[in-house]
């Protein structure tokens, strides 16, 4: 009986764990929403707790960062994407678009190029016409609304998280050993600082390599400036490969000009590269995660691998979480004497 109980329950642990981790993969989306909200509170809580010390509730504070966010982003919208539009209809200006076009094309054209453009008459041939819109078109409708109701619960995540993380961490540490809650505390605060830094310093620096870019290859005279500009700021977010497929790119646009404009581009990109690491990067950012460009490579791979490439977002944040953690219980350092990142807002504004 005893072994035979012994067995019941081991099969009962092993289904739970197996059902559990089935279950977590259906809600992997959710999770990454409700994470992603999580890392957002974090790069808010320093402006709605200096808003606070100064007399403005949390609630306006934190209203106050999202028209902030959106007025931003309608700003940058207005201003990139007509030229962006334009810059692409030149781009895609020279491929035909119906099918009798892309049948003469194809006759006057040998090699890779034939192959292209017979391989794409085949596919616009096998597109669905007339009825057969409406199903595309409601998925797309759709697509689009679970987009919203994912922004919504990013932004709503992200509010409610800032006004009960303090209930909380209260809760979590009366769950603990009074011995240990101080560090379980401070490892929170550490992790949580670290976040938000990472993300403030992250947008500012895909603000400044987009800017600084865009505008280099404007004075070059590199065709689709705006384009590339704002690839090379976006790709920002991986390390060592963004930047060197962002380089490669303006420099292959400069080469169907001549060798003089892909030698200038080559010089913005390297030039840039080098005040991020030597100036920008130090004394502005400072180390706000604090993790090698390897482990932060090694990382965003497996994520983009293993889930897909919108899962990347969470890579170095992560990456942040698991390196502080080691740092805390393997390696046993006091969280509270580790350095503490400060992008835009000294540490104390984080504090509650």
């Amino acid at each position: 009986m005893g072994e035979a109980r012994r067995a019941f329950v081991t099969t009962l642990v092993v289904l739970g764990v197996v059902v559990g981790a089935l279950a977590l993969w259906h809600l992997r989306l959710l999770i990454f929403l409700f994470c992603f909200g999580l890392v957002l509170a974090a790069a808010m809580r320093p402006g709605v707790e200096r808003l606070n010390r100064y007399g403005i509730p949390r609630v306006a504070g934190v209203l106050l960062h999202f028209f902030v966010l959106a007025g931003v982003i309608a700003l940058l919208l207005w201003l990139i994407v007509p030229r962006a539009i334009t810059q692409v209809e030149a781009a895609v200006g020279t491929v035909p678009t119906s099918s009798s076009d892309l049948e003469q094309a194809a006759k006057h054209s040998t090699g890779i190029k034939h192959e292209f453009l017979v391989g794409l008459q085949k596919r616009l041939e096998e597109l669905p016409s007339g009825a057969g819109l409406v199903h595309p078109a409601i998925t797309i409708t759709k697509k689009a609304l679970e987009v919203l109701v994912g922004i919504f619960f990013v932004l709503a995540t992200a509010a409610y998280w800032i006004f009960e993380r303090e209930r909380a961490e209260r809760l979590v540490l009366s769950l603990l050993p009074r011995r240990k809650r101080r560090v379980v505390r401070d490892t929170w605060h550490l992790i949580d600082l670290k976040l938000g830094a990472f993300v403030r310093g992250q947008l500012l620096m895909i603000t400044f390599v987009s800017t600084v870019l865009s505008t280099a290859f404007f004075f070059i005279g590199l065709p689709y400036w705006l384009l590339l500009g704002v690839f090379a700021g976006c790709v920002e977010v991986v390390p060592v490969i963004g930047p060197l497929a962002a380089g490669s790119l303006a420099v292959g646009v400069g080469l169907t000009i001549d060798w003089r404009h892909a030698a200038y581009a080559a010089v913005a990109v390297w030039g840039l590269r080098l005040l991020q690491d030597y100036v920008i990067g130090p004394h502005v950012f400072g180390h706000a995660v604090g993790l090698s460009p390897l482990v932060v490579l090694v990382t965003v791979g497996s994520i983009g691998l293993l889930f897909g490439g919108v899962y990347v977002l969470l890579s170095v944040p992560l990456a942040a979480v698991m390196a502080t953690l080691v740092d805390v219980l393997v390696l046993n350092r006091n969280p509270a004497e580790q350095e503490v990142p400060t992008v835009l807002f000294p540490a104390k504004d984080a504090e509650a």
